[in-house]
């Protein structure tokens, strides 16, 4: 149940109020007097009596004779000051009544007030042409329209979603570059009168300080690609990996920049920017969501009066959509049957279904294992195979024990998604619950890979066979700059996906289409069909691939980078691709469910990100041969060293924030809040309950009103009510 905010469930009150005054003689209901007990209903009495009071005192309200006929007019010029004329839904002829009356008031004001009712006007009107300037400004304006035109708003989210990780990592590529690289480049090209400060030596073992330098010499042709698709090389020595950036900071005229405390901080911002703007976005779906889950009558109605999607225009998308609203109402009418089905079911058959899904999830839980352990064991693998010599191997052998992880991860991607769709037919489930099921499953597969990778290689780092371990704090024989090392499985993760998405689209999608378009004839290409341009495999492809650069982005920090660039790529390709090789699924998804459920995978992906770096940063102990943590034994530790250089009294207050005594009754304040809302939004929903019995009864019990009546009862309920979003018909 959505909870409707305290001035509208107010407006509500008072159209609610004065609708039963005008026909109170027509049926016997309750008094609605417990809508005057409200707070908010109280608040905006006094509201609207300070403000016509002041109004009065002030002669602002200066209305003509006739306009004290219509209570609505009456209404909408008090407010004329505070809001533009175009914002009333009226005709133009009262429109320009409106104006006039809005120009003879201001006759009657001071020069002042004139001037700040003029400014204001200007004001508005300049932010109105300054969001129609930066409309035109946004990427990719016209494809998405003209994508949404053609296919409907539930293809035109996923691009429009795309669009938002392809800025989302083009302003965390600039947070990265602005702390970390710049000041770098500036020092390193002399273009300011700065220097490098070196790390301090600390009293380490130099065999933990050994970092073996790519040998040169005598290079094979093919080597370079294999630098460039694995990360080594050439590329393991820039600015591209963590293990670049060993030095302390840079020492300007005025003041020594702290590399270390910058390049902690520049992935602490990354990560709340990204949630931050995610939480944003998701917001107002969520709202939507709740709406439209609200009852099942009011799905049936949605969809039948108001289904239609007008932005198409092209006429096989109409055709679609006439398709996907009956396959939805099947879909409802399928739920609605089996909802009987599991409330006439006995115990028998309850114990009997119960227990066959306890048996499919155990198949689930044992193919998600096998997953992980394949992983597990080709990470193991190619982690110990890769030191060797490049001539003791040929250039296939070479780059498939580098990108065996990816391999695995890619497959089990590709083969998972279809077991689980065989699976889910045999629980019993309600078509909706399927496909939210099969999704929530393919998600946390997808997701989970990648944890598994990142948790093996920390395995690996953490654990060796000789004393170095206890030396070093991390097996620095096999990782010697293991967050180098790491950086290099995440790029890897990111080309060899964007090289599948590639070779999908181009290998298998095309020459499909064509034998569909040229030789339809023949039976088996009928039954294989044309490929679909399913959404919810398209946004986990590009969730996956934020994913790996959430995490990577801490150790290449020009990853952000690489993903923006991949991302612009993938969506001209999956433009072609829906233009000309492949056909929308029948199963449509609506816009404002679609950015929901998208966001929600993004933010689960997220906060998988968070946790192995959090470990990483607090946990396993820093390279001592390279990067610009070499002095600390963890990441983390350059934050207490810079609040030991504070004041004596911040460093207090810092303290005191931090320390339990704080912590614990912050949180209890927090949970009373949060139980507040809580109880408020159980009393909201309480008073739209009554309210609906209200309008419930109006409609019951005055068969006989009169049309103007009509149309201000059921004005009053669509106005409040389609402000959160509800269409009630």
């Amino acid at each position: 149940m959505p909870v409707i905010p305290a001035t509208q469930e107010a407006e509500l009150s008072f159209l609610l109020l004065e609708n039963l005054s005008l026909d109170s003689s027509c049926f016997c209901s309750p008094p609605v007097n417990f809508l005057q007990e409200l707070p908010s209903y109280r608040s905006i009495a006094r509201r609207r009596t300070t403000v016509l009071s002041r109004d009065k005192q002030s002669g602002t309200l200066l209305k003509p004779a006739n306009s004290y006929s219509s209570p609505l007019k009456g209404g909408i010029a008090a407010n004329l000051s505070s809001q533009s004329i175009r914002e009333y839904a009226l005709n133009i002829s009262e429109k320009r009544r409106l104006r006039d009356i809005q120009e003879t008031q201001m006759k009657y004001l001071s020069e002042w007030d004139q001037w700040k009712r003029y400014s204001s006007k200007s004001w508005k009107r300049f932010l109105e042409k300054a969001r129609e300037m930066t409309t035109h400004l946004e990427l990719w304006r016209e494809d998405i329209r003209s994508i949404e035109g053609k296919f409907g708003t539930g293809i035109q989210s996923y691009f429009s979603f795309l669009r938002f990780l392809v800025l989302l990592n083009l302003i965390i590529f600039l947070i990265i570059f602005m702390l970390v690289l710049l000041p770098v480049l500036l020092t390193k090209y002399k273009i300011t009168n700065s220097s490098f400060v070196l790390i301090p030596f600390k009293d380490t073992d130099i065999q933990c300080t050994v970092y073996p330098v790519s040998s040169s010499g005598l290079i094979y042709f093919y080597s370079y690609i294999i630098d460039l698709l694995s990360g080594t090389g050439f590329l393991e020595e820039t600015s591209l990996f963590y293990g670049h950036y060993s030095i302390d900071g840079m020492k300007f005229q005025n003041f020594t920049y702290d590399l270390p405390l910058a390049y902690l901080l520049s992935t602490i911002a990354y990560l709340a920017l990204s949630l931050l703007w995610i939480v944003k976005r998701s917001v107002e779906g969520f709202k939507i969501n709740l709406i439209r889950s609200e009852e099942h009558f009011q799905s049936y109605c949605n969809k039948i009066f108001a289904g239609w999607d007008f932005c198409i225009t092209n006429r096989s998308m109409a055709d679609l959509k006439h398709s996907s609203l009956r396959y939805e109402l099947r879909a409802d009418l399928e739920e609605e049957r089996i909802r009987q089905k599991i409330a006439e079911r006995t115990s028998e058959e309850t114990i009997r279904i119960y227990s066959l899904r306890l048996f499919l999830n155990c198949i689930v839980l044992a193919v998600l294992g096998a997953c992980f352990y394949a992983i597990y064991v080709a990470t193991v693998f190619s982690q110990e195979h890769m030191k060797k010599e490049i001539d003791k191997m040929v250039f296939g052998e070479n780059l498939l024990i580098l990108y065996l992880p990816s391999i695995v991860i890619t497959l089990a991607n590709f083969i998972t998604p279809i077991i689980f769709a065989k699976i889910i037919h045999y629980e019993d489930y309600s078509p909706g619950f399927e496909i939210r099921l099969t999704i929530l499953r393919c998600v946390f597969m997808r997701l989970a890979t990648i944890c598994v990778l990142v948790f093996t290689l920390g395995s690996k780092i953490t654990s060796c066979d000789d004393d170095t371990c206890d030396l070093c704090g991390y097996n620095q024989k096999l990782y010697p700059c293991w967050e180098t090392q790491v950086g290099q499985e995440m790029y890897k993760l990111m080309i060899f996906d964007f090289i599948i998405i590639l070779a999908v689209t181009l290998f298998v999608d095309f020459p499909r289409k064509l034998l569909v378009t040229y030789c339809s004839s023949w039976k088996l290409i009928q039954c294989w069909g044309q490929q679909e341009f399913a959404i919810p495999d398209n946004v986990l492809g590009i969730v996956y691939g934020q994913t790996i650069c959430w995490i990577g982005a801490f150790f290449s920090p020009l990853l952000p980078a690489i993903a923006t660039l991949k991302f612009i790529i993938i969506f001209y390709v999956k433009e072609w691709s829906l233009l000309y090789t492949c056909r929308p699924s029948p199963r449509q998804f609506r816009a404002s469910n679609s950015n929901f459920f998208f966001l929600l995978v993004l933010l689960i992906g997220l906060c998988l990100a968070i946790i192995p770096l959090t470990i990483s940063m607090s946990s396993i102990p820093s390279s001592k041969a390279c990067g610009p943590f070499t002095n600390f034994n963890t990441t983390w530790e350059v934050i207490p060293k810079t609040v030991s250089t504070f004041p004596s009294s911040l460093q207090s207050f810092i303290h005191g924030v931090t320390s339990e005594a704080f912590a614990v009754p912050f949180f209890m304040i927090i949970c009373l809040i949060m139980f507040y809302f809580i109880a408020l939004a159980g009393a909201h929903k309480r008073v739209v309950i009554q309210l609906r019995e209200q309008l419930s009864l109006v409609r019951k019990h005055s068969p006989r009103r009169s049309l103007q009546q009509t149309f201000t009862q059921d004005t009053a309920r669509k106005v409040v009510f389609s402000r959160e979003g509800v269409k009630l018909l």
